[in-house]
This record gives structure tokens, C-alpha cells and sequence, in this order.
């Protein structure tokens, strides 16, 4: 078994499990949901994961908004950070993939926390199997708008223009999109299964595993746990889900994956 920087993680790891979470939306407060207290959710389940853990990816779009000035960063998430110093400190593995609510994190996480910053997706080893990993967001057919205005947020002078605006000013104007689009997005039924023709990571993983051999495409983004058996009938794609609402996450155990819920005891798989 491998990690990023391609040495093994040794025989002591074998048998430990691979976790899998995403979409914590940090910074937001969903109905009755602080993110405070979602935040400290997130801990708890780090906690009861960091025992047998060999790896934890963190599958984008973990603060519901992010952006590193060259000396700031966004207040607050210490609980999170703290936790996430100390996983490292104890030698576990954790990769992080940024979102579309997080696409501006830079090297803060890799100089302070020694976690290394994906941008696309990957593949990865696990006790034989293969893993494509990603956020998800951009992979799908159509949805042009939101490439278009991802390639220009991922702009290197676009960034540099955003850093000369006051962060008082910057964060609270990202922090206003980022709730307009999420009412938008509640008011479209993200969270409701559209069917297998019309979930566009599907469409993205059956056009993928005729260029790559992969066992598990995990992604988040969705919002939704779905657990879904390409036409392949080999390879599956997992959606991990989110924690604003049923604190879904994925675990490779060495045999299988599966999705569990977290202090959640109404979570259920949107397809199997």
C-alpha cells in the first residue's frame, strides 16, 4: 500500500482501514446546524477513526469557503485544525482534495500540517484494489458555466487580484455567493437520486473505466451516499455523501467499502 509520496506505509498498517469524507461545508450554518457544532461532530468522528486508521482522505469542499492571503488565512476551524495536527503528529496519513467552495487553498495545509493538496484526481493502491479519488465537481457532461467560471477562479492573476481586495470585504462577499448558491441548490433537490442516466458522475465513471482500471470511483460534491455498480459489473462508483445533514463517510477495510453514518441512525444509501 502506497501513499503520495510513493513509500509504503509498511506491514505495521496491514488490515488498517481507508477513510473517506467530504463535504463538511465548515463555515456554514444549515438550518439548526452550526457549523460550530458540526465541527466538533467532525472531531468526535476523527477520534473514534484515528485508531485504526493507515489513511483519511478528505474529499473537498471541507470549509465552505477558503482563500490564503500571503499572511491570513480565515478565522476560526481550530478544533478541526488542531485535530488534524495531531493525526499527523501521531504519523496517519491524511490527503486532502479541494472543492469548488475550497479551490483557493494554497500551501498553508502542506507547510503548517505536512497534508499534502490535490487538485485533480487520483488514483491510489489499497491492499490490491484501486482507487480514483476526487472531489467531483467539473467531471460530468455539460454544466459549461461552472468550468468557465473555475477556470478563471483557478487563474493565477485572478487569484492575485482577489488577494489585493481586504479580507473583510473578499470573505464576506464569497461567504454571500456561497449561501445563494446553496439556497439555489436546495430548491433544485440536490439530495434526491435522479436515476442512473441522469447522475453525471455515473455518466463520468462509465466513460472512465475505458481508460483506467479502477476497483472504486470515490467522490463527494454530490451531497448524496450512493453506492452504484458500473456496466462493467466490477467497478464501483461511491459518492461519499456530506455532514450537514447525515454525516456520511466511506470505509475500505481491506475486503470491501462501505458507507457509514455517523451519529446518524436514520442514514441510508440513496441507490445500492
Amino acid at each position: 500500500m502506497r501513499v503520495s509520496n510513493g513509500k509504503s506505509l509498511g506491514a505495521t498498517l496491514y488490515m488498517k482501514k481507508i477513510y473517506f469524507a467530504s463535504d463538511f461545508h465548515l463555515g456554514a450554518d444549515v438550518g439548526t446546524d452550526s457549523s460550530k457544532e458540526r465541527e466538533k461532530r467532525i472531531c468526535r468522528w476523527l477520534d473514534t477513526v484515528k485508531h485504526d486508521a493507515a489513511i483519511i482522505y478528505l474529499v473537498g469542499d471541507v470549509f465552505d469557503f477558503w482563500f490564503e492571503y500571503s499572511t491570513v488565512v480565515p478565522k476560526g476551524y481550530v478544533r478541526l485544525l488542531g485535530k488534524l495536527a495531531e493525526l499527523r503528529d501521531a504519523g496517519i496519513p491524511i490527503e486532502f482534495f479541494i472543492g469548488n467552495h475550497d479551490m483557493w487553498m494554497f500551501r498553508y495545509f502542506e507547510e503548517e500540517l505536512d497534508i499534502p493538496i490535490h487538485k485533480k484526481p487520483i488514483i491510489r493502491e489499497h491492499y490490491g484494489k484501486q482507487f480514483f479519488i476526487g472531489h467531483g465537481d467539473g467531471l460530468g457532461p455539460d454544466d459549461y458555466k461552472y468550468k468557465f467560471l473555475k477556470k478563471v477562479f483557478a487563474n493565477p492573476v485572478c487569484q492575485w487580484l482577489f488577494e489585493r481586495v481586504h479580507p473583510n470585504l473578499g470573505i464576506g462577499i464569497a461567504n454571500a455567493w456561497s449561501n445563494s448558491s446553496r439556497k439555489k441548490n436546495a430548491k433544485s433537490k440536490e439530495e434526491e437520486f435522479l436515476g442512473e442516466d441522469k447522475e453525471w458522475l455515473i455518466a463520468y465513471c462509465e466513460r472512465k473505466i475505458q481508460e483506467v482500471k479502477a476497483d472504486f470511483f470515490v467522490f463527494g460534491h454530490r451531497h448524496l451516499a450512493i453506492d452504484h455498480t458500473l456496466s462493467n459489473g466490477s467497478s464501483r462508483y461511491i459518492n461519499i455523501g456530506e455532514w450537514m445533514k447525515t454525516n456520511s463517510y466511506a470505509v475500505f477495510d481491506g475486503q470491501d467499502v462501505q458507507i457509514h453514518f455517523f451519529e446518524n441512525e436514520n442514514g441510508k444509501l440513496a441507490n445500492h
